[in-house]
């Protein structure tokens, strides 16, 4: 498949967290709103590593009024992609795809996890989510289950700091739609192939 990442990326390198407090100007954030129009959803990215199996990074994407991405202490960015502390908006189909294909290598996979849900339960995890301030190093799983924990038909999702306990739980819930991300070059630049798993199944 066609390489998805700019070259702006070259310089960008995978950790597992780590962020610095940001804050993009009025201006550039709404200049950067995008509404995708599908139904409202929030969708769990958990980064695998393909030879422990341990999940290294816990992301939500939230589409709601509009589509952002809390990438809490994650190092992925974009000039096209203004930040508030971890919070990215405009995330487009082709931000959405530069964000998988820059975790998605030969030592990890991604894994995508939808749920379906309410235009109220939408914004109140974007408002969750913009509200909660720079993570710090380390606390990505804990600030993720922060987030979507208690929200209304996320009751069974944990408070913990691994990954993969929140992505076990998001297996659970009903209608979640599932995809595993895989590439196999050693470069962040290489493209993604799709391997969809039925709800429920171990990736």
């Amino acid at each position: 498949m066609r390489r998805l990442a700019a070259p702006l990326l070259m310089t960008l390198t995978l950790a597992a967290c780590g962020a610095e407090p940001v804050w993009a100007p009025d201006e550039a954030v709404q200049k950067a709103r995008y509404v995708s129009g599908n139904q409202p959803s929030i969708t769990l990215y958990t980064v695998v590593n393909k030879r422990s199996g341990e999940g290294a990074h816990s992301a939500l994407m939230i589409d709601g009024s509009e589509r952002i991405l809390f990438d809490p202490a994650g190092t992925w960015q974009y000039p096209l992609v203004p930040e508030r502390n971890d919070v990215h908006f405009g995330i487009t189909e082709q931000m959405r795809k530069f964000y998988i294909d820059y975790h998605a290598r030969e030592t990890y996979d991604v894994l995508e996890q939808t749920v379906r849900v309410s235009p109220a339960v939408a914004a109140q995890a974007m408002a969750r989510a913009e509200s909660y301030g720079a993570v710090n190093k380390a606390f990505c799983g804990n600030s993720v289950s922060d987030v979507v924990r208690g929200l209304p038909g996320f009751e069974n999702v944990p408070a913990t700091f691994f990954p993969n306990r929140i992505s076990r739980a998001f297996s659970e819930l009903p209608g979640v739609s599932t995809h595993l991300y895989h590439d196999g070059d050693p470069d962040i630049q290489s493209g993604i192939r799709l391997i969809e798993h039925k709800p429920g199944e171990e990736p």
